[in-house]
């Protein structure tokens, strides 16, 4: 048997279309996942169907022209029926969304089952596509034998990518702030259909390769698990493509090792993908946000290490804090300990004979600490009247968040007082 890049032929071509499905549904579905509109990939996949019954069984073939015909008249019906029903039986918009495109989707599971024995239509096919024998059934493209499939895939790919292309600017706006691309002369409205008329297309383009359920996943997982990895658009185009071509890759070999649905298995190594965001990604993933907060929340620990020792030496110029005292206040702890420990190591605090004190950077740290508490606690005596035993405790949260502008604008709103509600001194810059 011959082989490309490793593959067998009939493998090669089984990547290539599953990475021309996964790819393609990835760049459509990043403008999906921005207007959190992803169940909208749903809801077109199974609302398209009868509409490709129709179709098939009256034209008896699979060519793109006709299925996408019938595609695009079910997607008219579908948005007829849903504004009708949302009008007249004054019901909610996606009630009226999820009533229309699941008795469209019984509709097409019908007429396929009874068409069945009489034309080559494989009900299963609706479900998980015929990825597999994507290379059995080919045409000759200047004496290479394609995939018929294939070639629908390439040509509605070439589509989007020209779509996107063209409307970049268009979809970018849009994809963020609809309202703004309208007041800018956008109309977002005919953006939006047009993008609903691409989804249409490239459902109608990989519905013998993965059927109209798992296209979901093609067209949402590797879009949402780029989401997790950036924030620009750009590279989430770009991130979203490679995890469809490699969850195509992987998802075929799976499937070969494990003898199972080729389709399935690269729907799940797109799943794999997005779990693994999910937990690992630099800025948005489980882990990282779990890192960020156990640095918050050592920071505090730290400011208040020196929040305490600061008030004490203020209290008693030139006198340190005996050490189980400081713990005692503090609510012991090995966390504090470490935090002590971190300070030292530092240079923010010295400690002899079981005492710490602050020393000049420590000292320097903590007056600017404490100043914003206390102009904080001023903030709120005069904008909330609130009795001076109850500010204390929303400053000493506070004081954690105050960046030095906001402390600027705090200090210009109180007049820059020389003490807080207490009569303590607030001090100078």
């Amino acid at each position: 048997m011959d082989t490309v890049l490793g593959f067998d032929s009939i493998a090669f071509w089984i990547v290539v279309t599953g990475a021309l499905v996964n790819a393609t549904g990835a760049l459509l579905g990043n403008y999906l996942v921005l207007r959190r509109m992803s169940l909208l990939g749903d809801a077109i996949s199974h609302a398209v169907l009868p509409g490709l019954a129709a179709a098939f069984i009256l034209a008896g073939t699979r060519d793109l022209l006709p299925m996408l015909a019938g595609a695009l008249v079910a997607g008219l019906v579908t948005a007829l029926l849903t504004e009708l029903i949302r009008r007249y039986a004054n019901v909610p918009e996606d009630a009226a969304m999820g009533v229309v495109f699941t008795s469209l989707f019984a509709l097409g599971v019908v007429l396929i089952s009874r068409a069945a024995s009489e034309v080559d239509l494989d009900p299963g096919c609706v479900l998980y596509g015929i990825i597999e024998s994507a290379a059995l059934d080919t045409t000759s493209v200047f004496g290479l034998e394609i995939p018929r499939v294939t070639l629908g895939m390439a040509a509605a790919a070439l589509a989007v990518i020209a779509f996107i292309l063209l409307l970049w600017k268009e979809l970018k706006i849009v994809a963020f702030d609809a309202d703004l691309a309208t007041t800018l002369g956008f109309h977002a409205q005919r953006i939006h259909l047009l993008l609903m008329a691409m989804v249409a297309l490239y459902t109608v383009a990989a519905f013998e390769a993965v059927g109209s359920i798992l296209v979901v996943a093609m067209l949402i997982v590797p879009s949402a698990t780029a989401h997790l990895l950036t924030d620009r658009l750009d590279r989430m185009m770009l991130y979203a493509a490679l995890i469809g071509v490699s969850s195509a890759v992987l998802g075929r070999e799976a499937a070969w090792a494990m003898d199972t649905s080729v389709a399935g298995m690269m729907a799940v190594a797109a799943g794999a993908h997005f779990a693994l965001a999910v937990f690992f990604a630099p800025r948005h993933g489980y882990l990282a946000r779990l890192a960020f907060q156990a640095r918050v929340a050592f920071r505090i620990v730290i400011e208040d290490v020196v929040a305490l020792l600061y008030r004490y030496q203020e209290l008693r110029p030139g006198e340190p804090m005996a050490r189980p005292d400081a713990f005692a206040a503090l609510g012991g702890g090995w966390v504090n300990r470490f935090a002590v420990a971190w300070l030292t190591l530092k240079g923010f605090v010295a400690e002899a004979r079981e005492a710490l004190a602050l020393t000049e950077r420590g000292l320097e740290r903590g007056r600017t600490l404490i100043r914003g508490h206390r102009l904080w606690e001023s903030y709120l005596a005069k904008h909330f009247a609130l009795p001076s035993d109850h500010l204390h405790a929303p400053a000493d949260r506070m004081e954690h968040y105050l960046s030095e502008e906001i402390v600027h604008d705090v200090a210009e709103d109180v007049e820059h007082p020389e003490t807080d509600p207490h009569g303590r001194p607030i001090g100078k810059n």
